[in-house]
């Protein structure tokens, strides 16, 4: 019997991630699109205009669980709450003109990679404790908010055709942008499509044990 695969948050500029102690029963993703039009007097419904579109948004609810150590579930619940604060070794960060910002986050299942995004809002209950006032169980509502433009879960322009999933590649130590391309791709060349995808501006700084989404080849 195949072995159920546990979610988790992979998060911007560490090998760190953080696992869903128990995979989510749903969540659900949201796109809007700004329309505007200029109402006059004595006419009727105006012609739209576009304006552009708004970042996509993931609403998902975690569970944590200790009851079966005992150990303080905000062991796990602070690592959640945490991805809202700054982050200063973050690229393009300047505390001359206190340029910094939180990292940005994936959210991995399987086969399923979230777009890039931002956690814009964090809602933590805790449900259960021991008899010392211990907090061991919690529910996060985790609402995150898309980065940049990307085509996870479907393409973004209707008219494109679905789009091919990317594959999620551990950076081993020594690994290079280059080896990883020959290795995905049969061509080291294409180390600039990698680069891309995941928002590396120095090919050399790879991390181990970072974690980096494979585009696919489109054909």
């Amino acid at each position: 019997m195949a072995l159920t695969e546990k979610a988790f948050l992979e998060i911007e500029g560490t090998a760190e991630t953080i696992p869903c102690m128990f995979n989510p029963a749903e969540f659900s993703v949201s796109r809007s699109n700004t329309w505007s039009g200029n109402s006059l007097a004595g006419q009727g419904v105006p012609q739209l205009h576009y304006q552009g579109a708004s970042s996509g948004s993931m609403t998902l609810q975690l569970t944590f669980d200790t009851t079966d150590t005992g150990q303080a579930v905000t062991t796990y619940t602070g690592k959640v709450l945490a991805l809202m604060d700054v982050d200063a070794s973050l690229p393009g960060t300047d505390p001359q003109s206190n340029n910094a910002r939180p990292p940005y986050v994936i959210f991995h299942w399987g086969s399923l990679h979230s777009f890039k995004a931002v956690v814009s809002s964090v809602n933590l209950q805790f449900t259960y404790f021991s008899s010392t006032g211990v907090p061991l169980r919690a529910k996060i509502s985790l609402t995150l908010t898309q980065y940049q433009e990307s085509a996870a879960f479907g393409p973004q322009n209707p008219t494109s055709g679905t789009p091919k999933p990317h594959r999620v590649h551990r950076v081993q130590p020594g690994e290079t942008l280059d080896r990883i391309s020959a290795k995905y791709y049969g061509d080291s060349t294409r180390w600039r499509q990698i680069a891309s995808a995941n928002g590396i501006s120095d090919p050399l700084a790879l991390r181990s044990g970072s974690l980096l989404s494979i585009p696919r080849v489109q054909k």
